[in-house]
């Protein structure tokens, strides 16, 4: 498969990481750690404001305490929940695990191959997660790969772009890139997410990895690969 495009932008659970990474093995280490964090960090304002967000969304007195909100946390994680507060505070643990050597991130075999390629090649390469932009920067600091934070030019989360299902999330990136969104590629393994940027006039491949979840999804018009040895995109 070949395409052209001026900017890749990536998907990270089921795309560059096994899905069983980020529900396990992060969601396992931040799970225990997210109280101790927020009574650690009283005066972080990045904590305040998630522990004042949670307690609005969920209903709770301002005067609620720790226990309580990370109830509600947990029981978010427990739904897979994509919500701002939670995935801010799970961006500061991770953040601290990956620069304690604790945590370290490992990626699909053939994704730091082509991730090295095309950024030699001259294209620009960007991610989009649900998890925080700080958290994206802290797993690709440390990886079975090395630290590949170099390669990336941009970080885009639910925060500062919006929701992954929704084309104006993928209208808003397009205008941040200054780009033409014909020039941008897409990669996820989520249809959904797909059918939204396309939406939005990107190009778009689906990536349905052999034992992930989305690994037998319908993909409809999408393109669709296994890895990404599948796939040459060169920079126009």
């Amino acid at each position: 498969m070949n395409l052209i495009a001026s900017w890749v932008v990536l998907d990270i659970e089921g795309t560059l990481t096994a899905t069983s990474a980020v529900h396990v093995g992060l969601y396992d280490y931040a799970r225990p750690r997210l109280g101790p964090w927020i009574d650690a960090h009283p005066s972080d304002p990045q904590v305040r404001d998630a522990v004042a967000r949670t307690k609005k969304l969920a209903g709770l007195p301002e005067s609620a305490g720790t226990a309580e909100v990370v109830e509600v946390l947990h029981g978010w994680m427990a739904a897979d929940e994509k919500i701002a507060p939670l995935k801010t505070l799970q961006g500061l643990i991770w953040q601290r695990g990956y620069a304690s050597g604790e945590l370290i991130t490992e990626f699909f075999p053939d994704v730091a191959p082509a991730l090295r390629t095309w950024h030699a090649d001259g294209l620009r390469l960007a991610v989009f997660s649900s998890g925080s932009v700080a958290g994206q920067v802290a797993s690709f600091s440390r990886t079975t790969d090395g630290d590949v934070t170099g390669l990336f030019s941009r970080h885009f989360d639910t925060v500062n772009a919006g929701p992954k299902r929704e084309a104006s999330s993928y209208r808003a990136m397009a205008s941040e890139l200054d780009t033409d969104p014909g020039g941008i590629v897409f990669l996820s393994d989520v249809p959904a997410e797909l059918d939204a940027a396309a939406g939005a006039g990107w190009q778009t491949v689906g990536v349905a990895r052999p034992g992930e979840p989305y690994a037998d999804a319908d993909f409809g018009p999408h393109r669709t690969i296994r890895s990404f040895a599948e796939i040459r995109i060169t920079r126009g």
